[in-house]
């Protein structure tokens, strides 16, 4: 009994100690700002999503998603993951950043569908247009194509 509450006393004391301890990560020295991380965040969801839809031609063009995105915004993947890992432990940081990329997102998704719906009408306006003017009959019609025109 008493082995039982000694083994009880030292889990409960350590674990105390141990989530004492937890501060979580310290704020790096080269923290990527969250206005930066909300565009990186951004770009990196554009090409996964680009990259699941065009395999080929991403695979054809030899571009890595992660190396574009850290040469596009001059930082490492060391840098990245520090920060992402400071702003993982501050969750309201983090639902803030991604909250916003997430609405970044959603208004680049309307203004791509207006854009497709305005081209689609476009489209469809030059291809009535060109068959009215393929279906014209010619302006001047003899008196007998007149009178067969009458009779129909």
């Amino acid at each position: 009994m008493i082995l039982k509450r000694t083994w009880l006393c030292l889990g409960i004391l350590l674990s105390v100690l141990a989530c004492n301890k937890f501060n979580g990560p310290e704020k790096p020295k080269n923290l990527i700002p969250e206005d930066k991380m909300i565009d990186i965040l951004i770009d990196s969801k554009l090409l996964t999503s680009a990259n699941s839809a065009n395999k080929r031609v991403m695979r054809d063009s030899n571009l890595n998603i992660n190396s574009y995105v850290y040469k596009k915004y001059n930082i490492d993947s060391i840098q990245f993951a520090e920060s992402n890992a400071y702003y993982a432990f501050h969750v309201e940081i983090y639902d803030a950043i991604y909250d916003k990329a997430i609405d970044s997102l959603e208004r680049l998704t309307v203004k791509l569908k207006a854009d497709e719906a305005a081209e689609w009408k476009s489209q469809t306006k030059k291809e009535e247009e060109a068959s009215i003017k393929s279906q014209d009959l010619p302006k001047e019609l003899d008196s007998l194509s007149q009178l067969k025109l009458l009779k129909e």
